[in-house]
């Protein structure tokens, strides 16, 4: 999605939310379900927010469940079962575990519940009625060609870490490492899985759960494995702010390119004070706002989302954010940036 398709998506947002504020109320009250990974990633607290007062405004009664720690997938189950129980008539759902939280999935179908994926796809994809997310493999792959026309020359002799999110490989950390590989011009064999690449370049991959600390913990693994490495890709900014306290703890903070994926206001500052070389900025609060008014729209009419054109999801945008812009990548700087983040 360009830059101006994405102010376009966020103005027709906008104005979709104040003409749905003006419509009548249904005389009868709908229920949803937000169920995130965790309520503590300022990712998905922003999401929150975001579907909390579409709901606010839509009149819409919304339940919010998250997972104890990324990769909680018992609890997610529990909060769809509880979500069926209430009579919920959607679900807006980022799974820990893409596949294995397919069968509730399908139970909350089969009960007549929307079911929205948000951010992370499942396994397979249709497992949902319909995902509102951002085009992860995009993104990925934005801060991989980014890397590569920084380094330059220095591309083909480069040193990779790879900081991930779980063992279990969900669909958002394989799209975003798949794609980064794509964009620095590293064969990525199967590009729907982690780990079968062969390129001399990649030092290893960890994960990091998605915070800070197993930012940090992975990054000193990987620098046991290789202390040369040179350039860092994260799932996600608090990932890679905990790479940078382990760079910086060894005096290797300044030769090292890290990236990533999310756009929060704390990224991008990291962005702006050079701890963070580029990252992709995704949109939660368009996400779960979207994702409530698709529900509202099911509640009062049966219908269901349609994904964007020529895409298999609802895109709502990716835009890369650096203080440091290349020739032949699209990107935003960090005043853009700080505008349109979260968190």
């Amino acid at each position: 999605m360009t830059i101006s398709a994405l102010k376009t998506a966020l103005f027709c947002a906008t104005a979709f939310g104040v003409a749905a504020l003006a419509a009548p109320a249904s005389a009868q009250e709908v229920g949803a379900c937000l169920i995130t990974k965790t309520d503590t990633n300022p990712f998905f607290v922003k999401m929150k927010e975001g579907a909390t007062a579409k709901a606010q405004e839509l009149g819409i009664n919304l339940k919010s469940y998250a997972g104890k720690i990324d990769g909680d997938s018992e609890s997610q189950v529990a909060a769809i079962e509880s979500c069926i129980a209430d009579g919920a008539r959607g679900i807006l759902i980022t799974a820990s575990d893409t596949a294995g939280i397919v069968p509730s999935i399908k139970k909350a179908r089969d009960a007549g519940i929307l079911v929205i994926a948000l951010d992370t796809p499942l396994e397979p994809a249709d497992a949902a009625d319909a995902t509102f997310a951002t085009d992860n493999l995009l993104a990925g792959e934005l801060v991989g060609k980014w890397a590569a026309a920084t380094l330059g020359e220095g591309a083909k002799d480069a040193k990779i870490a790879f900081l991930n999110l779980t063992p279990s490989q969900p669909t958002v950390d394989v799209l975003r490492n798949q794609g980064f590989m794509k964009g620095f011009g590293i064969d990525t064999k199967d590009i729907n899985r982690i780990g079968d690449e062969d390129d001399a370049r990649i030092v290893g991959h960890d994960v990091t759960n998605g915070n800070e600390e197993g930012g940090r913990k992975a990054m000193e693994n990987l620098l046991q494995k290789d202390p040369s490495i040179n350039v860092v890709h994260t799932i996600n900014e608090p990932a890679a702010a905990g790479a940078y306290e382990a760079l910086k703890a060894v005096g290797m903070e300044s030769n090292v390119l890290i990236v990533s994926v999310d756009g929060g206001c704390p990224g991008v500052k990291n962005v702006e004070a050079g701890v963070i070389g580029a990252t992709s900025q995704q949109y939660p609060l368009l996400m779960a706002s979207l994702g409530i008014e698709a529900i509202k729209k099911f509640a009062e009419t049966g219908e269901k989302p349609e994904a964007t054109e020529g895409k298999s999801f609802v895109d709502t945008g990716v835009a890369l954010v650096t203080a440091r812009p290349v020739g032949g990548v699209d990107s935003i700087d960090v005043q853009k940036g700080l505008e349109l983040c979260w968190g």
